[in-house]
């Protein structure tokens, strides 16, 4: 069980690294409107209660991911599981990376991609400059910089949010405790570069990880990232959501973090009817993404100016999104929901099974 001095440190860590990204986007925010005076985004005022709710709702999320190491859901050394070497080495990447994208972000272009790319492989919603990321999903260089751009976006929190999949995964495999660990398999949609197989792998460290996503070069940074893990590596496959290239009932447990907002409607609808498909009668489906309108109304003003300054083309419609109807729609039920910070976190049962 972690002590209180390990607390202490992690807050420490978790205060400086939301110092950190704020002063980043302050300082980035005045240079790039040096850069292209009058082409910043037009955003929504930001109230001064909003900025204190976003404090006391950061703060609830790390209070929580403390709790949950205590309990034993997952270690304590996940709470400090940052390759910070790695990202200081890549962070003037970031830098020199800012005025591209500010550029296509002034010129609307969302759909400036390396010219190597074969459109065939992909489908069209695919194919576009998400955030204004040079590239896309579609480059190595992309995938070198995500992970460090979304601590930076979340203020050191996008760790602590996807690890909140955690505790319901564990729970949701009761259902299958009488069978060995090593037996458990647990897919995780739309993998990018491995985070939440790494968060995983810390609670489930026997089971059977499977990642898939469609981006051959984040699955790349994926297997870097994984491989410096100790215990069997987790299984990397390129494919799509919509279109699972597994068999009918081969796992207990999916996850899916971060996708659904960034899918139009038939598509998240897709995703959720492929992983009722393959998962076993009694598994369960775990899902995190952006916190919606009906659940968290008062950052509406927060998920405005998120949509406004990055390329989400979908966002508008997720967040007024029924997840929870969708989910039965696949065939699901015992659904649950929650929201932590500026994520919301849906789990649900296949029927069937035991019930855990």
């Amino acid at each position: 069980m972690p002590d209180q001095l390990t607390k202490l440190a992690y807050q420490t860590i978790q205060q400086g690294k939301g110092l950190f990204g704020l002063a980043h986007k302050e300082v980035s925010t005045r240079l790039m409107g040096l850069l292209a005076p009058g082409g910043a985004p037009k955003t929504v005022a930001v109230e001064p209660e909003l900025l204190g709710r976003l404090r006391s709702s950061m703060d609830a999320l790390t209070e929580r991911d403390w709790q949950e190491a205590e309990q034993g859901i997952y270690p304590a050394s996940l709470l400090f599981d940052a390759p910070w070497l790695d990202w200081a080495a890549r962070y003037p990447l970031v830098w020199l990376d800012m005025p591209s994208t500010w550029a296509r972000r002034n010129d609307r272009k969302v759909r400036d991609l390396p010219q190597d790319v074969e459109p065939e492989a992909y489908p069209d919603y695919y194919l576009q400059n998400f955030h204004h990321q040079t590239d896309g999903y579609l480059s190595d260089h992309s995938a070198s910089l995500y992970d460090l751009q979304v601590e930076i976006l979340f203020n050191g929190t996008a760790d602590p949010m996807r690890r909140r999949v955690l505790a319901p995964l564990v729970r949701g495999l009761r259902a299958f405790q009488d069978r060995p660990a090593a037996s458990i398999r647990v897919l995780d949609v739309a993998t990018g570069t491995g985070r939440t197989l790494r968060q995983i792998r810390g609670a489930l460290p026997k089971a059977q990880l499977v990642g898939l996503d469609l981006s051959s070069s984040y699955l790349r940074q994926a297997n870097r990232w994984l491989s410096e893990l100790p215990g069997e590596l987790p299984q990397l496959v390129q494919g799509n959501g919509e279109d699972l290239p597994f068999a009918d009932g081969s796992f207990q447990a999916v996850s899916c973090v971060f996708l659904l907002h960034e899918l139009p409607g038939e598509a998240r609808q897709n995703v959720l009817n492929e992983a009722f498909r393959v998962l076993e009668p009694g598994g369960v489906v775990v899902l995190a993404d952006s916190v919606q309108l009906a659940d968290s109304p008062q950052f509406s003003t927060a998920m405005e100016n998120f949509r406004r300054v990055f390329h989400e083309p979908y966002y508008r419609d997720y967040i007024s999104d029924d997840i929870n109807t969708r989910l039965s729609m696949a065939g699901f039920e015992a659904i649950t929901a929650e929201s932590h910070f500026m994520s919301r976190v849906w789990a649900a049962r296949k029927p069937g099974g035991s019930a855990p």
